[in-house]
């Protein structure tokens, strides 16, 4: 068999995977207008991009690094954020591609301190998961939810737990997109070598109807950073 025809042999092999998989497409959710905080320290030009905005302390706590930051800091023992920010998929969500990235200084996250709300669009097809990747610090927050379809809206309230406590078992809603995180104070000061957690929330929109746009609002009560959509369509 030449290479013309064994290429040929790949790409109809691949296909028919895709095939037996159910056609399922994952769309990372375009919201970097919303992204208005920098919550992960990166390297860039060998050089330290320190967070600006923390994920607790409502925005002056502590922040993420990245592994290759973390290793330029002498943190050698720690659980850092990836240096590649698409997180694989598994059982309970799809691969999800968060905003930060090593060798850029730009906005990575929407941080939200009160009570507030935000929104965005999505591609307007039918979904059968959309996916929040979220945490709350300075205890839990409460989430309500608008789903805006080509028909109407639908409505639903979500309880965030805080990202250093643990999903219960069971919860059909929530999974880990990354878990036991070490995080860092002012001037990229480890305070804490692991346990802290951005955690994945299922809103479950309708698949059978058209969506639209969603509009997350939260409660006084917590601090919230909104780091990723992610979309599944069939």
């Amino acid at each position: 068999m030449n290479f013309k025809y064994a290429m040929f042999f790949i790409i109809l092999l691949s296909s028919a995977v895709a095939s037996s998989q159910g056609g399922d497409k994952v769309i990372q959710i375009n919201i970097s207008k919303l992204l208005n905080a920098r919550t992960v320290t990166t390297v860039a030009g060998g050089k330290l991009q320190s967070w600006v905005t923390g994920i607790d302390g409502g925005g002056k706590g502590d922040g993420y690094l990245t592994m290759a930051a973390a290793l330029l800091n002498g943190d050698k023992a720690v659980r850092a954020l990836p240096d590649d920010p698409l997180i694989a998929a598994n059982s309970a969500h799809p691969a999800i591609l968060l905003h930060y990235k090593n060798g850029k200084k730009d906005n990575q996250a929407r941080c939200i301190a009160g009570a507030d709300s935000f929104s965005f669009d999505v591609p307007q097809k039918k979904y059968s998961g959309l996916y929040l990747s979220l945490t709350s610090s300075e205890g839990p927050s409460q989430l309500h939810i608008t789903l805006i379809y080509s028909d109407g809206s639908e409505f639903k309230g979500f309880k965030l737990p805080d990202y250093y406590n643990d999903i219960p078992e069971g919860n059909s809603n929530l999974s880990y997109l990354v878990h036991g995180l070490a995080k860092w104070g002012p001037g990229n000061k480890i305070t804490e070598n692991d346990h802290h957690n951005i955690d994945v929330l299922n809103i479950h929109p309708d698949p059978g109807r058209i969506l639209k746009k969603v509009t997350v609002s939260k409660d006084k009560a917590g601090y919230l950073v909104f780091w990723a959509a992610t979309g599944v369509t069939e």
